[in-house]
């Protein structure tokens, strides 16, 4: 029987955000005259939120008051600019709306910020095909502590085990294990496979063709 609901992480699972992340960070760190990262470094960087994304970026021992002020320019830059590279991974959209097609409640958890991910559910995906899209919210801890999946869940009416999580990063698999929650992991994304397996990953898949035969099982 298939799952009921399908919760997906955002940038890395669903979307290749890479390199607008990257452009934003590199536009922050130059307000400050700070070295840019390269794509590869900003890649290990992602994960767990922006601010924790800016505060690895920045050089050792960077004040506070600079990190807050980089923050705050890489926020304004990635708001207006979060789409200008972005690009959904191919055979995403059909997916979403396969599952949808199949009743299956599609939803959106990242740790980015609340308006961006909205922004980027309408840009790239029909707007109906997620039952709910969120990012960070005031009150509820972001991932890997288990309770914005677990709001999820609760929130719709389903159960733990009616409920699968695919994501792409440690911080994912971390956050399905938390909350006790089936997962599925892509290759495709910000992590190699040997990260996801050394943090626990059971099931990894290499397209979204095999990740429909988990969650319509």
């Amino acid at each position: 029987m298939s799952y009921k609901l399908a919760v997906f992480d955002l940038d890395g699972t669903i979307l290749d955000t890479l390199e607008d992340l990257c452009d934003s960070v590199n536009f922050a760190l130059g307000t400050k005259g700070m070295p840019h990262r390269t794509l590869e470094e900003v890649r290990t960087f992602v994960g767990n939120g922006i601010y924790k994304l800016i505060l690895r970026s920045v050089p050792s021992n960077t004040p506070e008051n600079e990190i807050n002020e980089v923050f705050e320019a890489f926020k304004e830059h990635y708001t207006a600019n979060c789409y200008i590279k972005t690009k959904a991974y191919d055979g995403i959209a059909e997916l979403l709306n396969e599952l949808v097609a199949c009743s299956v409640k599609v939803a959106v958890l990242s740790n980015k910020a609340h308006n961006v991910v909205t922004k980027l559910c309408r840009k790239y995906f029909d707007g109906n095909c997620f039952t709910v899209c969120y990012g960070e919210r005031q009150g509820i801890p972001r991932k890997p502590a288990p309770d914005s999946l677990l709001s999820i869940i609760d929130e719709l009416g389903v159960t733990k085990e009616d409920t699968i999580y695919i994501g792409d990063s440690e911080v994912d698999v971390k956050t399905s294990l938390n909350a006790e929650v089936d997962a599925v992991f892509v290759s495709w994304g910000f992590r190699d496979k040997q990260t996801l397996l050394d943090n626990g990953a059971k099931i990894i898949v290499d397209t979204p063709s095999e990740l429909k035969k988990y969650i319509l099982k």
